[in-house]
């Protein structure tokens, strides 16, 4: 894994399509109606997205955003309720933690299988690489060291197989930390613990960060104008950031 992984979390409403993509997605509306916003469909078309030339340098595209960008233009088409579609049995998401079970040690699944009983929550996981913060796609098989500990083989969103890193599960694994609206400043408060976008000259990532100092200011149409005093964990270095940096826990 090189040591420059840039790390994009785009907002939940995201608005970064290429036009192209756009193009693309109204097409897949009018021919696949409802399986558009299917999980399954939704992560085929984020992949094929990410993976086209197109996009190199931009913001990673999630399987969620394609999946909201499908619901919302069908509400647009569906006026009338009585028209609207019966969404599709894999469309919910199912709650839950990481249920796995210790059988022995040092047992391991084989790698290349999807760990059995992973519900389909966003999870994020902390690479020991740089300590970073990245948001994982799926996780691909667990093991138990003679120490005891349990570690679990994961792939991050954008990355490859060749990407793939051992994390451990208790102190690496955390669900996905929450992108905060500009109206939903008001919720943070001095001396909590954020996820915080660290912009670099050439480093893009995700660190755990604490807010030491808030500068309230008045909204403009632009949207919260507030400043953020934080200090990063990793090195207790300290930024002035605006909100659209910052994540809040679960």
């Amino acid at each position: 894994m090189g040591h420059l992984r840039p790390r994009f979390r785009p907002r939940e409403h995201f608005s970064g399509f290429l036009k192209s993509e756009i193009e693309k997605m109204e097409k897949m509306l009018g021919e696949f109606g409802p399986e558009t916003i299917t999980r399954a469909f939704c992560r085929r078309i984020a992949t094929r997205f990410n993976c086209s030339a197109g996009r190199a340098g931009k913001p990673c595209v999630k399987w969620t955003e394609v999946q909201n960008w499908f619901l919302n233009r069908q509400s647009d088409r569906d006026a009338d309720p009585a028209s609207s579609h019966d969404l599709p049995q894999d469309f919910s998401v199912p709650p839950g933690n990481l249920p796995f079970r210790k059988a022995s040690r040092d047992s391991e699944i084989a790698k290349g299988q999807e760990v059995p009983g992973v519900p389909e929550l966003e999870f994020e996981a902390k690479s020991s690489k740089d300590g970073a913060w990245y948001d994982v796609d799926k996780f691909l098989a667990h093991r138990f060291l003679s120490s005891g500990e349990a570690e679990v083989l994961v792939r991050f969103i954008g990355f490859g197989a060749d990407e793939d890193e051992w994390v451990n599960i208790k102190k690496a694994v955390r669900e996905r930390s929450i992108p905060l609206e500009h109206w939903e400043c008001h919720k943070l408060k001095v001396g909590d613990f954020v996820l915080c976008f660290q912009e670099r000259r050439e480093q893009l990532t995700y660190y755990d960060a604490h807010i030491i100092e808030i500068q309230r200011r008045m909204h403009d149409i632009r949207g919260c104008r507030c400043l953020f005093l934080i200090r990063y964990d990793h090195d207790n270095s300290e930024e002035r950031v605006r909100l659209r940096r910052l994540c809040c826990r679960p």
